[in-house]
């Protein structure tokens, strides 16, 4: 296994992992939020941000009902953001973030929410417009930040992994801002893995503008088939990790099952991860991913 050294941040922030592609569908949600539930259950302090307007991060981890009430009262991102853009202080994270989250019985202790909203998709293309529309000092790019790092140092929480929408506009890089490391989870096939060099050559030009260093953790292969088109795929990004042009692939693979987006139904209410996972081969699957993800980018207890 290539391990590399993942992040710069102190203790005190814990590792803080954006999971970026620029297509839907890729399982980047349904990973983000397995990898959360599994560091949880076994005893990591895990924060999920989800800034993805789609918001399925945060109805897989919170019914409906919870997260319309939320939104109504303010109490998810994209209130922060309306801030912003109209001069006004109504968000407060400590009131936005859910505790204990997850459709796993009653939840999982220790696994936290930042919710989104689907009202971001209305909000996005307004984000340039904030310094001149409210007086606000501050850049566009840096408004996450500045809302989570003082929670953050006081949580301390063990990971934060930020569920990123599929581009690369202003709201990822306020996710990139904040995050030591990227992973990439990509289909084996040739339009989810096209984005790859858009990734890593923005993420590139990120760092070198805000003088900061974010590691490109690795290539997640998800809803892998056994089809000539996957294994030509896999072979040829596995090449190209050989070679140093992308980063590594994991060896943990993630095969398509429709138990995975099933088991994102908050109303399913399984009464353990097993249950949610199934008994078989995909808990262990997810297991894996999170011992992988543990040696690739360990925390450092002070």
């Amino acid at each position: 296994m290539n391990l590399r050294n993942c992040g710069r941040r102190p203790p005190p922030l814990g590792r803080v992992v954006s999971t970026i592609n620029l297509k839907g569908g890729t399982g980047k949600t349904t990973t983000t939020v397995a990898l959360a539930e599994f560091l949880a259950e076994y005893g990591h302090k895990v924060l999920v941000v989800d800034i993805d307007p789609q918001t399925n991060a945060t109805v897989s981890l919170i019914s409906q009902d919870e997260w319309k009430r939320k939104n109504d009262a303010g109490e998810t991102l994209v209130q922060l953001f309306l801030d912003r853009l109209g001069g006004t202080e109504k968000f407060s994270i400590e009131g936005a973030v859910v505790h204990d989250v997850s459709n796993v019985h009653d939840g999982i202790h220790g696994l936290d929410l930042l919710p989104s909203s689907l009202d971001l998709v209305d909000v996005q293309d307004k984000l340039p417009l904030i310094p001149a529309s409210s007086g606000y000092r501050g850049n566009p790019v840096t408004v996450l930040e500045e809302a989570v790092t003082p929670y953050l140092e006081k949580s301390k929480y063990d990971y934060v992994l930020v569920d990123c929408p599929p581009n690369l506009g202003l709201i990822t890089q306020n996710a990139l801002k904040i995050s030591d490391s990227y992973l990439i989870p990509v289909i084996p096939d040739i339009l989810s893995t096209l984005g790859i060099p858009q990734i890593l050559d923005r993420v590139k030009r990120f760092e070198k503008s805000w003088q900061v260093s974010i590691e490109p953790l690795g290539i997640l292969l998800s809803k892998v088939r056994g089809t000539g088109l996957h294994r030509a795929m896999t072979a040829d990004l596995n090449g190209k990790a050989s070679a140093g042009t992308y980063p590594p692939v994991w060896d943990t693979q993630i095969a398509e099952a429709s138990r995975f987006a099933e088991a994102m139904d908050f109303d399913l209410n399984p009464s353990t991860l097993k249950g949610k996972y199934g008994y078989g081969g995909y808990y262990r699957i997810y297991s894996s991913l999170m011992d992988e993800l543990l040696k690739r980018c360990p925390i450092e207890k002070p």
